[in-house]
């Protein structure tokens, strides 16, 4: 995606150096890998669209060395399901995701600078308030898009976690490719 290296180039030295310091990208699911929209049968059964952009884009960032996590209020075995597809952590039902993160990460013994997170809605805005990366989806809410350090071109759903993961793979000096 010649396209994405040039959007790439043009941001400030300090939003790169946050891009370079990401060790762990943490994800909403609903809006973020999904494009918002949810789909239900005449069994109840809830059907997601998400995009092979985003999963070739995880995967190139996985052999990176990057850690990767879906966080998500919802419970939902689609969720689950789209994460074990992806080969990568999931954590359903979690109401206070910023309260969840900061235990983990410390847990861990790692640091909050470190984690780049991508959300889309209100939900998400503790969470930002702690992370030294803050990224909203193109057609996210736009009170999210104001405390974002960063606005994907793209929309949930339609290539804005692939976006940034080159953009990650673009500050480690890593060439994305399969």
């Amino acid at each position: 995606m010649v396209k994405m290296k040039l959007i790439f180039e043009k941001l400030d030295e300090r939003l790169k150096a946050k891009f370079r310091n990401c060790k762990f990208l943490v994800l909403d699911f609903d809006g973020v890998l999904t494009d918002n929209y949810v789909f239900v049968d005449s069994r109840g059964n809830e059907l997601v669209c998400c995009s092979r952009f985003d999963s070739l884009g995880l995967s190139m960032l996985k052999r990176a060395g990057v850690k990767i996590a879906v966080l998500s209020k919802e419970k939902n075995p689609v969720v689950r399901a789209r994460a074990k597809k992806l080969n990568i952590e999931c954590f359903q039902g979690i109401d206070d995701k910023a309260e969840f993160l900061i235990n983990r990460i410390k847990s861990q013994k790692n640091k909050l600078a470190d984690v780049c997170y991508v959300g889309n809605d209100l939900n998400d805005l503790g969470v930002f308030a702690e992370v030294g990366l803050s990224v909203a989806v193109g057609d996210a809410d736009k009170r999210l898009k104001q405390k974002a350090n960063y606005v994907t071109k793209l929309n949930g759903g339609q290539g804005a976690v692939r976006e940034i993961c080159e953009f990650i793979l673009f500050a480690k000096k890593i060439h994305p490719h399969p």
